[in-house]
């Protein structure tokens, strides 16, 4: 159960727990199992819902989960922003897990002194949340982005962001982008659309089957269009 949590594929991880449950209920030959022991700690940050999250930590604010705070902390020191390809490269996945495992019981975490640790966590509890940070309900509306008229798309977007999104998704969005948006591009190479393809596909994706090729482009571009309009999107 947890190498399904840790993976990337927070539907399978949905099914694993289905699957125990039914084991449970169709067999009686321990009746010291039962399925609330298939139920995630308190502590649990990753693989769950940011309901979840928000229910279990009441000092939680603006509700921003701790393991994200703790990565932009990090990540906002100068000599952590400074990184070249800072979300772009990869991470030591033993590294990942560890401090997965040490998220999801309340420990500490240390980066060990990596800003591509604090990075590859942050985009790995997006890629794991129960449901997407953009929502699976706004997904058919991202896809059209591309179709839209340069004059549609503020609106539009605005629309999406500001009315359709639920208010928790809201903060964590807002805040996330307003932190890459003080990314240092000239000095990490990290610019708006090389942010916009590593992140895309962590915000949004379908409810059934998987990301293809095609549904990639809408989703990077209206990742793109929201960091390069920040300012005017989350003025709430």
């Amino acid at each position: 159960y947890d190498k399904v949590l840790l993976s990337k594929n927070p539907r399978a991880a949905a099914m694993a727990r289905q699957m125990g449950q039914t084991s449970l209920n169709s067999s009686n030959t321990n009746p010291a199992m039962n399925p609330e022991s298939l139920s995630p700690p308190a502590t649990q940050q990753f693989g769950v819902s940011l309901q979840f999250i928000k229910e279990n930590n009441v000092n939680m604010i603006d509700s921003v989960p701790p393991v994200i705070r703790q990565c932009v902390d990090y990540l906002s020191q100068p000599e952590a922003l400074e990184t070249e390809g800072i979300f772009r490269r990869s991470a030591n996945i033993t590294v990942i897990k560890e401090l997965q495992r040490a998220c999801n019981k309340g420990e500490p975490i240390s980066f060990r002194d990596d800003p591509h640790n604090a990075a590859v966590l942050m985009k790995t509890f997006l890629r794991d949340l129960e449901e997407p940070l953009l929502t699976f309900e706004l997904f058919d509306d991202i896809l059209k982005f591309q179709t839209w008229s340069n004059s549609e798309k503020p609106q539009k977007v605005k629309l999406l962001i500001l009315e359709r999104l639920p208010l928790d998704n809201y903060r964590l969005l807002k805040y996330i982008f307003q932190f890459l948006h003080k990314d240092r591009s000239c000095v990490n190479k990290m610019t708006c659309s090389n942010l916009a393809v590593v992140f895309g596909p962590n915000l949004a994706w379908p409810a059934v089957g998987q990301m293809t090729l095609h549904m990639i482009a809408p989703v990077n571009a209206f990742t793109d269009f929201i960091l390069e309009n920040q300012k005017t999107i989350f003025f709430i």
